[in-house]
């Protein structure tokens, strides 16, 4: 089938026009959208995909965060954990509520599995064992791809307003023991342990340990945005100290990427110390 990509842009505007862009945090998800596409672009080129499934990656990032705005507008949040799992939801709107011939016409049921598998996914903490390699591997561009551009979102955005919370209540908080110890240990958090609002923050440092793709560590690198995160600014002591820890971890692992980063001929980056991709 062949995308084409200002007809997906277009429906995507028309979507989301039925929702209050005016409202930061759909504005936030729209131009979060159209960043993520280009990212899956860029990420499958690099991979050397060929163009039409370079345009295959980037459709799954145009339809990635379709769930995120019935999210904000039946539930007023963006987090999961106290709504509804917003890429589950994405999946049913398109597939199950039928949108997904407003972008397509008439996808055939193996492309619809096939997109369906790839969007349900790009937020859950593994992709499923039982994916096969293609799939995985535009699941994983995906991810790469949202994952980058949420580093930018936290910098550029306001963290009160991504989280739902008070400048105090962010400020003082402190990251909580489970969290800390998830993130020495090389891991993304778990939803199930954040408790505090800086949690929340530590998450989203900890995404970088699940980049997959050479490419994709190289544009954080790049963006600047890890840095600035990594320097969470708290007003208590005690979270300035954790940061601190925190910064020590990740350039570490950082240092560690770089050394296999000098390898040309290797696109996927290796697991330190603990084998999750293969």
């Amino acid at each position: 089938m062949i995308i084409d990509r200002n007809h997906v842009k277009n429906t995507f505007a028309e979507y989301v026009s039925h929702y209050n862009e005016k409202d930061e945090k759909v504005k936030l998800k729209i131009d979060h959208t159209y960043r993520v596409a280009e990212l899956c672009d860029t990420i499958a080129r690099s991979v050397k995909l060929s163009e039409k499934d370079i345009d295959l990656a980037w459709l799954c990032g145009m339809l990635h965060d379709i769930g995120r705005f019935e999210q904000i507008k039946n539930y007023g949040t963006f987090i999961d954990a106290e709504s509804v799992d917003h890429a589950l939801y994405g999946a049913k709107i398109l597939f199950d509520d039928g949108k997904i011939g407003d972008y397509l016409g008439q996808p055939s049921d193996e492309l619809c599995d096939f997109l369906r598998k790839v969007i349900s996914c790009h937020s859950a903490y593994r992709v499923p064992k039982e994916y096969d390699e293609r799939t995985r591997m535009f699941a994983n561009i995906l991810r790469d791809a949202d994952k980058i551009d949420i580093l930018k979102v936290n910098v550029e955005v306001p963290l009160e307003e991504i989280y739902n919370v008070t400048t105090e209540e962010l400020m003082n908080a402190e990251v909580t023991k489970e969290v800390m110890d998830s993130f020495g240990e090389g891991n993304a958090i778990l939803r199930s342990l954040k408790k505090t609002p800086v949690d929340h923050v530590v998450g989203h440092i900890s995404l970088v340990y699940e980049l997959v793709y050479q490419i994709s560590v190289k544009i954080v690198q790049e963006q600047g945005y890890l840095d600035k995160l990594m320097n969470f600014p708290s007003y208590n002591p005690r979270t300035r100290k954790q940061f601190e820890e925190l910064r020590g971890m990740m350039q570490s692992y950082i240092a560690r990427v770089r050394l296999q980063l000098r390898q040309p001929d290797v696109l996927t980056v290796h697991r330190f110390w603990m084998n999750k991709i293969h």
